[in-house]
């Protein structure tokens, strides 16, 4: 039977192409959405639990996604936190959403308080000297082969690096907070308060103390943890409806395709099934002649799938090197499964057409 099988692909090898790069369209659909949505979910976790700060202050009715919302409430609050008497620092920072180039946020900080949280680690030039400076990680000073002294674009301004820092606080580009205040309509505003207690056993004498603070009652008061507890695809608005719909999508597209290949294949070979059904061949191994060639079809393409996947990866690593795209096993196995199952099922109708098909008038069938 196996031999059948290989003959029947080889005889017709330009359809059996098409189905396997279905599968592996299907295939590349599933892996690349989920993971570059995973990805920045996993690297914004992994940035800001590098910041140093025990817990994290919005103002009312913000989202708890980073670099929504705008500048809000005014940076002078974070003084007011500050003197809290369980608090040891209290920064304010800006997180603003960009999609020149590649998505990103940008941060604006306050330098004293936001190092005070956790100091930078220069690797090379310091702090910022004047409001048109800018402090990048070494991931994105080697992505875009920038140095000390170089100019970078930000929100379409020139920017003079002044320090390249080990990447893992927050984020990759970081500006003067009142300098990307203004590029954003805001000077003297902040998205958020990024709070260091003085003990950790104190975070929620400390979420007490700013809730009982005239003016402050509304706002929202997280502990890192917390927050990072709603950095999943579960809880992010929109995410798992959208990775549904992605993979239904790529679903249809293989078991469309790989429905019309068997179905046309079973067409074409009605003289053979005839002859088959005439040297004693049951339904059952028609059927299993059908499905089998849709199962080599598949896991061909599943194969050949994740192999371009990689390419794509390394492609967009070239590309735009600061994009965190994890091709992770436990994913790579449900895509195998999603697709393997979408073409059994887009083979079962043509497999069960071939087994009724009767002897009789498929030998007398031109």
């Amino acid at each position: 039977m196996n031999k059948l099988v290989f003959g029947n692909l080889l005889h017709r090898p330009l359809r059996s192409i098409i189905g396997i790069f279905a599968v592996a369209v299907e295939v590349i659909m599933i892996l690349s959405i989920v993971g570059i949505f995973i990805g920045q979910v996993a690297h914004t976790r992994d940035q800001t639990s590098g910041i140093g700060a025990d817990l994290i202050v919005r103002p009312p009715n913000a989202s708890f996604i980073s670099g929504v919302g705008g500048a809000p409430v005014p940076a002078k609050i974070a003084q007011v936190l500050a003197k809290l008497p369980h608090v040891a620092v209290a920064a304010a920072v800006i997180q603003d959403f960009s999609i020149a180039g590649s998505p990103e946020i940008i941060w604006g900080i306050d330098y004293d308080s936001f190092n005070a949280l956790k100091p930078f680690v220069f690797l090379s030039g310091t702090p910022f000297q004047g409001p048109n400076d800018v402090i990048v990680d070494d991931v994105f000073a080697n992505a875009n082969k920038f140095h000390v002294g170089d100019t970078a674009q930000v929100k379409n301004h020139p920017f003079r690096i002044s320090g390249i820092v080990e990447h893992g606080r927050g984020g990759r580009k970081f500006l003067p907070i009142h300098s990307l205040g203004t590029l954003v309509g805001n000077p003297d505003n902040a998205s958020l308060f990024y709070i260091r207690s003085d003990e950790v056993a104190n975070q929620n004498l400390i979420r007490q103390e700013i809730l009982a603070t005239p003016g402050l009652s509304q706002y929202q008061v997280q502990t890192l943890e917390e927050w990072m507890s709603l950095m999943t695809p579960e809880h992010l608005p929109g995410f798992n409806a959208a990775l549904r719909s992605v993979i239904g999508i790529a679903v249809m597209v293989g078991f469309i395709v790989v429905f019309q290949t068997m179905y046309t294949a079973v067409m074409e070979r009605t003289r053979e099934i005839g002859i088959l059904k005439s040297l004693g061949a049951s339904r059952s191994y028609i059927a299993n002649v059908v499905l089998r060639e849709a199962a080599l079809i598949s896991i061909v393409g599943i194969a050949l799938g994740i192999g371009l996947t990689y390419v794509l990866k390394f492609g967009l690593a070239y590309k735009f090197p600061t994009l965190p795209f994890p091709v992770s096993l436990d994913w790579r196995i449900r895509a195998a499964m999603i697709a393997f199952l979408g073409s059994i099922f887009g083979a079962l109708y043509p497999a069960l057409k071939a087994a009724s098909k009767d002897p009789i008038d498929a030998l007398a069938y031109e």
